[in-house]
């Protein structure tokens, strides 16, 4: 575990240093478009931070080879590579989206290239574990064709709900934290190696993802874009199919003993690619959502709107960030609640306890007189929207430089007899 978190804080701080210097860049190389009807946001904001998260990307990778445990994971297959080749042309792709825009068609022939090169490096999905039957094998076509499916769907799933400050790399933080508490379970509670790169590519994910979180909540100084919002679609895609179809259900009976407990393990990945669809539950149906709905008016399912599930919150008159908070509270229900049926039955209960307190904070988060202000311990190190005010001593947050003008301008008529002294006015 101190490996793991050796790699999370390296990628997370290279993240978050290299961002700042690349906002800067962004304004420089004029990647800031101009407000659109369906922004919300009300100044043109750099975007390519999408730069950062793959310098942060590229760290950890460069750490965790460096390590005794991780370095196995290098030696045992050729994820790792198949992950920077897609990352990489997932990469560019959306830099020159940012930067000059691309077709929706040529955009998504790149993530079909993207996914493709992945899996040609044997990132794919080989078998699938059905109920009562056990692994199922699948051909290379067929494999193929789910794996590519995958990555797209994720990878637009993500895109679509990257609309507000920290929306979409909260929401895949989210997912990337259930993720990890599965993927390490079966790699440390059942020695399963296959699980090894997915451990590992959910603690990078989590580390991009919390890196850039801190230049992004609202009001954000610099957006990820179409390079951070696919890169992060498809890495959550290659942890998902680096792990599905490749856990035998055998071994996890050999360490259960029952082929029952075994079934309550695997429940997550009995179904077809169930957990790592349920942890993007929210952004898969607001894809889906929005397909039927353009489609239905007669539109390409690529055109942009304004009645996403994001958008309709804001609609309903709930602000900026209660909004994210709203979808962030959703995401971690529906994915630690389907995380909770692998685990045992004490820790489903701790489980279902957690999430019975986030229904609890959501009730509270949309009481209409809700006002969210963080402890007095605190408030130095939040933004100015989460602090206490108080109204007896409103002097107290003007600066010395501020009360100085104050005092000389002086109040009143003397105010405005200096001021005709001083411009020798009647």
């Amino acid at each position: 575990m101190r490996e793991y978190l050796l790699v999370l804080f390296c990628t997370a701080a290279v993240t978050y240093l290299l961002t700042g210097p690349v906002r800067k860049f962004a304004i420089a190389a004029g990647a800031m478009p101009p407000v659109r009807a369906r922004d919300v946001h009300r100044e043109p904001t750099p975007r390519l931070g999408g730069i950062a998260m793959f310098g942060g990307l590229c760290a950890g990778i460069l750490v965790a080879s460096q390590l005794d445990n991780l370095s196995k994971v290098f030696n045992g297959g050729s994820d790792i590579r198949a992950l920077l080749s897609g990352a990489g042309i997932m990469f560019l792709l959306g830099v020159l989206d940012d930067k000059w825009g691309v077709d929706a068609l040529v955009k998504l022939g790149g993530q079909m290239i993207a996914a493709g090169v992945m899996v040609w490096q044997g990132v794919t999905v080989i078998s699938l574990p059905v109920p009562g039957v056990g692994s199922v094998a699948v051909s290379p076509t067929q494999g193929m064709v789910i794996s590519v499916t995958l990555v797209v769907v994720m990878v637009n799933a993500v895109n679509f709900i990257d609309g507000l400050d920290g929306l979409a790399g909260g929401m895949v933080c989210i997912a990337a934290m259930a993720f990890f508490l599965y993927s390490y379970r079966l790699w440390y509670g059942y020695t399963i190696s296959d699980a090894a790169p997915a451990v590992l590519f959910s603690v990078l994910l989590i580390g991009m993802c919390l890196g850039f979180l801190a230049h992004n909540m609202h009001p954000a100084r610099i957006f990820m874009g179409d390079s951070g919002s696919m890169m992060l679609g498809l890495m959550l895609a290659v942890a998902a199919i680096s792990i599905t179809g490749r856990v035998d259900p055998d071994l996890i009976n050999s360490e259960t003993g029952s082929q029952t407990a075994t079934v309550h393990t695997l429940v997550p990945i009995y179904i077809p690619l169930l957990l790592p669809l349920t942890v993007i539950a929210l952004p898969l149906a607001d894809l889906l959502l929005a397909v039927v709905r353009r489609t239905w008016a007669g539109q390409s399912p690529f055109a942009a709107d304004k009645r996403h599930l994001h958008h309709r919150l804001l609609q309903v008159g709930h602000s900026h960030s209660r909004a994210v908070l709203i979808m962030y509270f959703w995401a971690a229900l529906i994915a630690f609640g389907t995380v909770a049926f692998s685990v045992t039955k004490t820790g489903r209960t701790v489980v279902l306890t957690l999430a019975g307190l986030c229904l609890v904070g959501l009730v509270v988060l949309l009481t209409p007189r809700f006002r969210p202000r963080a402890p007095r311990a605190v408030q130095s190190f939040v933004p100015p929207r989460y602090r206490r005010r108080s109204s007896s001593a409103p002097m107290a947050e003007l600066s010395a430089k501020d009360k100085q003008l104050l005092g000389e301008a002086g109040h009143g008529s003397s105010a405005s007899t200096d001021h005709r002294k001083a411009t020798g006015r009647r």
